[in-house]
C-alpha cells in the first residue's frame, strides 16, 4: 500500500510535539505519518461574531491542499475551533472522509487558570487526533467510558478515556485497514 496520513500545522507552531504525533499516529494505525506544512489560510476560517474559527472551512482547505497520496490529513491547530450547532469543538472529522482537525486551544490547563502541563497536553492531543482519524475512518462515537472514540464534551472527558480502541471499536477499524489495502491495526503500547 502507498500513501501517508499528512499532519498539518496550522497557524502557529504549537506547544506540542507534532513529529511525536506523526510517529504515534503511523504506530498506532499501520500507516506511515508525516509532518507537512501547506498554506492553509485560517483568516478565511475566522468568524468576527464569534471571535472563533469555523472548523469546516478549515477541513475543506485541508481537503484541497491535500497531496495525491494522503489517505488522510490531519490539521492540528491551536485555534479555537467551533460548528455552528456548538459553542466550540475539540476537533472536526469527516465522517468516513479523508481530512480531520484537532485543536489544542481547549486542551490546555492555562485555560482553566493551572499551570501549563505540556506533556497532559500531548496526552489529550493525540486522543483527539486518533479519536478523529477514527471518524475518518468510518467510527463514530462509542459507549465504552474507556474507549478513544468515546464522545469527550467536556476536557476532564478526555483525561477520562483511553487512547485506544476498544475491541468492537477495534474489530470495526481493522475490517476498514483491510479493505485500504491490507493494513494491520496495531494495539497501542501503554
Amino acid at each position: 500500500m502507498t500513501g501517508r496520513i499528512y499532519v498539518v500545522p496550522i497557524h502557529r507552531p504549537l506547544t506540542v510535539n507534532l513529529q511525536f504525533l506523526a510517529e504515534t499516529i503511523a504506530a498506532r494505525f499501520g500507516i506511515p505519518s508525516v509532518v507537512l506544512p501547506l498554506n492553509i489560510d485560517p483568516s478565511r476560517a475566522f468568524d468576527r461574531f464569534r471571535n472563533q474559527f469555523r472548523s469546516t472551512e478549515l477541513l475543506a482547505q485541508l481537503l484541497e491542499e491535500a497531496p495525491a497520496d494522503a489517505i488522510r490529513i490531519l490539521g492540528l491547530t491551536d485555534l479555537d475551533l467551533f460548528v455552528p450547532v456548538l459553542t466550540y469543538v475539540f476537533g472536526e472529522a469527516q465522517l468516513e472522509g479523508k481530512a480531520a482537525i484537532v485543536s489544542c486551544f481547549r486542551l490546555k490547563n492555562e485555560l482553566f487558570g493551572i499551570p501549563p502541563d505540556n506533556h497532559l497536553l500531548q496526552t489529550r492531543l493525540l486522543k483527539e487526533a486518533i479519536h478523529e482519524l477514527g471518524h475518518t475512518f468510518g467510527l463514530v462515537h462509542c459507549d465504552d467510558p474507556f474507549c478513544v472514540m468515546r464522545v469527550s464534551t467536556y476536557v476532564e472527558e478526555i483525561d477520562y478515556k483511553g487512547d485506544d480502541f476498544c475491541a468492537e471499536c477495534r474489530r470495526h477499524l481493522s475490517r476498514r485497514l483491510e479493505k485500504l489495502g491490507g493494513i494491520h491495526l496495531r494495539k497501542a503500547s501503554s
